[in-house]
């Protein structure tokens, strides 16, 4: 008894079954004894007008100015910090320093630059190799 079919061996029939071709034009069929709703009768709405189809995007871009106008707001009413730099007493003797001032504050010239200013100025690298 090798048989694959699940049915055979469980042996149940209860009687459920689906006629042949049921499915085939079921969709047909079925739209076909649904009676007609209201809505389906109702005439379509009229064309949208241009301020009906701009306006989501007009209190999209209200709402985000009212957001960057409130966080004025809160920047206007902030208590304000002092950054002069006399009133920081650690950072003028960094400055004053003249190895630190060298190091890390003129440090910000690209390598780049500085090749072009000696050529700019006749730099001519083959005195280096004498």
């Amino acid at each position: 008894m090798n048989n694959n079919d699940i049915f055979d061996k469980a042996a149940r029939r209860s009687g459920m079954t689906v006629p042949e071709g049921f499915f085939e034009n079921f969709n047909a069929r079925m739209a076909a004894s649904l009676p007609e709703q209201e809505w389906e009768k109702a005439p379509k709405p009229a064309k949208r007008t241009r301020w009906q189809t701009i306006r989501p995007y007009v209190y999209l871009a209200a709402m985000f100015m009212g957001i960057w106008c409130m966080m004025q707001m809160f920047d206007l009413m902030r208590t304000p910090a002092s950054y002069e730099l006399t009133s920081n007493r650690s950072l003028m003797s960094a400055i004053d320093n003249d190895s630190f001032y060298y190091d890390y504050c003129t440090a910000s010239a690209q390598d780049g630059d500085l090749y072009d200013e000696l050529y700019e100025e006749g730099f001519d690298p083959a005195s280096l190799a004498d």
